[in-house]
């Protein structure tokens, strides 16, 4: 048995009590997990716009990195959720 449900059946709680806290700590979990790869992928297109502005000639070398790195980003999200969810299942 997982902390939470110990914690809720020696308060007195349900399954039900503790399969919604387990979903909402999956929730916020998920959300926080986003909060870091959102403020990258903003650092990284800001930083395009920089190096584009400074070096037009380079564009399209720049741009075929700047995915790369918006991919790589991105797979943090990804990850964040499926940790998120194998703790919800397992736990």
């Amino acid at each position: 048995m997982s902390v939470i449900t110990n914690v809720l059946a020696q308060a007195g709680g349900s399954q039900d009590t503790a399969k919604a806290i387990k979903s909402i700590a999956l929730g916020v979990g998920a959300g926080l997990g986003t909060i870091g790869p959102g403020i990258g992928v903003g650092y990284i297109f800001g930083k395009v716009i920089e190096s584009v502005t400074r070096q037009p000639e380079m564009r399209d070398e720049i741009t075929s990195i700047q995915w790369l790195g918006f991919a790589l980003t991105e797979a943090i999200v990804f990850y964040a959720f499926i940790f998120g969810l194998i703790a919800f299942f397992l736990g």
